[in-house]
């Protein structure tokens, strides 16, 4: 079937890591940014907040930390399958993240997807401020974005599959015709329509209707 759309998170569904923390680790901040993380993730913190309280302790590492991250990120096992698969029958693939632009571009660009959505940092003389520019890719942003592109492919929500893992993914699973939870926390896998326990992200194709 062609003319479907499958939106994906970034941080730990489409990679691994949390490039946040993988930022803070040079900060000194790691311990106290996983916290804060952690709690978004649960839904026990406004994502907005948490991410301002977490870019703060970023100020001062310099902009070198994109090319560094980069060099150290790995996708999650099976997500080149399951992009790859979609993209040759004819599916489009986009990320939203609630993580920054600088990282998800790049990844973006590594697996043929030119759709995207991100925070974007503020950088001033060489280093990070501890402050995003632009709008905050929040709970909200995500979920329109998914219907954004929608409107862009000339389909309905019903055909768009989103797979995420936080808090911060419920109204984009929601928004979408299948919501999908990958290995996800517990409010997260007990709002989606389905759940995917797996260390394969290519297990996900077993869930979609193609």
């Amino acid at each position: 079937m062609s003319g479907r759309l499958i939106v994906l998170d970034v941080d730990s569904t489409l990679i691994t890591s949390e490039v946040i923390e993988m930022i803070a680790a040079r900060a000194g901040t790691e311990e106290q940014v996983a916290a804060v993380t952690e709690a978004a993730m649960r839904g026990s913190i406004d994502f907005a907040e948490s991410l301002r309280q977490r870019v703060a302790t970023l100020a001062g590492v310099p902009d070198t930390v994109f090319a560094d991250v980069l060099d150290e990120v790995r996708f999650t096992t099976g997500a080149e399958e399951l992009i790859g698969t979609l993209q040759a029958e004819g599916w489009t693939a986009a990320l939203v993240s609630g993580g920054f632009a600088e990282v998800v571009e790049p990844l973006a660009g590594r697996l043929g997807i030119t759709r995207f959505r991100a925070n974007r940092l503020e950088v001033a003389d060489g280093q990070l401020t501890g402050r995003t520019t632009g709008p905050v890719i929040d709970r909200a942003a995500k979920a329109t974005a998914l219907r954004e592109y929608c409107d862009e492919l000339g389909i309905h929500t019903a055909d768009a599959v989103a797979v995420g893992d936080g808090a911060n993914d419920l109204d984009m699973l929601a928004a979408a015709g299948l919501g999908v939870a990958f290995n996800a926390k517990a409010i997260v896998q007990a709002q989606a329509d389905v759940a995917v326990n797996s260390p394969s992200l290519a297990d996900v194709l077993d869930v979609i209707e193609r």
